[in-house]
């Protein structure tokens, strides 16, 4: 898939979520040696070419550049792709700049008067990704639960740090709100969402609600990007992460929204969604994580202190699957996870 300045590179494809598309098959066989002892882990059906993204030529973690702004900048411009004509495209005001939102519905939607609505948010470490890799999904959960999706186009690190996109799906949510009469959308009925870093905001999305006294009926949270502390300093953790988003990724992202080292001390507002104490009272949620991902910790971990403060939750971790597994929709497992987290947002929706 073309960007606006050339074809991605192939780490750039990994941060937005399209790794797979385009990858030879044969990758996998040719560098299987390479890819070290955690191959024999994966599921037999997700041992496809996106395996081949995370760690250097030689399966060896590479060291955190000094200074990676540079690098992060590139895959940030490369990976901005947009659909043509698909969606409906809705520019909104966002503290003064221009919001881009992509809208999916079906045309017999407003038919059964107002419907829940979803907000989306993308994945790519919170430097890069686009509304565009998502097309297929928000399609499908605007198709299959018959309800408003709005997908953010947020502003992205290290150009626009923390505050600049939980400001952003912040506004798109209080302009899905406030347009809710013209859109036949029911507010009792709207939920939030998002893979990856976009998970992550998410969390960080519904937790400001809940500060806000904004009532969410549900948080629908994929291999979300929840914590800053995990593998800081790029260091590797065993089992976890060696497959397309690794430690020292983990760690050049966060410092690049954070601006500062991820892992030191961090008390801002919704900066880091697993960084908050206080759980009590958010809305309820699905996550869903990878045995083999980095991030499948610090989900585990969220989804107990979410139970602990009586929030229902509920967690599927997923064995042999790595980070972004679920775009290989030929294995059964992954359909499986797929459906489950629809599922689970339809019946939060009409529960609500």
């Amino acid at each position: 898939m073309p960007g606006l300045g050339g074809r991605p590179s192939m780490g750039a494809a990994a941060l937005a979520g399209i790794a797979a598309i385009g990858v030879a098959a044969g990758a996998v066989s040719a560098r299987r040696r390479d890819l070290g002892p955690a191959f024999h882990d994966v599921a037999s059906e997700l041992r496809a070419p996106l395996l081949v993204l995370g760690h250097g030529p030689t399966g060896e973690p590479r060291p955190i550049a000094p200074d990676s702004s540079t690098r992060i900048m590139r895959l940030n411009s490369q990976a901005r792709v947009f659909p043509r004509r698909l969606g409906r495209e809705q520019v909104i005001d966002s503290g003064g700049r221009s919001l881009r939102l992509w809208l999916y519905e079906t045309s017999a939607r407003r038919e059964g008067g107002p419907s829940g609505a979803l907000i989306w948010i993308h994945g790519g470490g919170l430097v890069a990704g686009t509304p565009a890799q998502d097309h297929a999904l928000c399609s499908r959960i605007a198709r299959e639960l018959g309800i408003l999706v709005v997908s953010v186009d947020y502003r992205l690190a290290p150009e626009h740090p923390y505050p600049a996109a939980i400001d952003d799906v912040r506004s798109a949510l209080r302009w899905l709100r406030m347009s809710a009469p013209a859109l036949a959308v029911d507010t009792s009925r709207v939920a939030v969402g998002g893979a990856s870093a976009g998970g992550g905001l998410a969390a960080a999305l519904a937790q400001r609600c809940r500060d806000e006294g904004i009532d969410l009926a549900f948080q629908m949270l994929i291999y979300p990007m929840l914590d800053d502390r995990t593998g800081v300093g790029g260091v590797d953790i065993p089992g976890r992460g060696d497959f397309v988003w690794t430690a020292r990724q983990n760690a050049e992202c966060w410092q690049a929204y954070l601006s500062h080292p991820s892992g030191e001390p961090e008390d801002r507002p919704w900066a880091a969604a697993a960084r908050r104490e206080d759980l009590t009272g958010l809305a309820p949620a699905w996550i869903g994580v990878g045995g083999l991902d980095l991030f499948v910790d610090e989900c585990v971990d969220y989804a107990g202190r979410l139970e602990a403060s009586g929030v229902p939750v509920r967690l599927r971790v997923e064995p042999g699957m790595y980070h972004g597994a679920d775009i290989c929709q030929w294995a059964r497992s992954m359909r499986d996870f797929r459906a489950e987290s629809i599922d689970a947002l339809g019946r939060a929706l009409r529960g609500a």
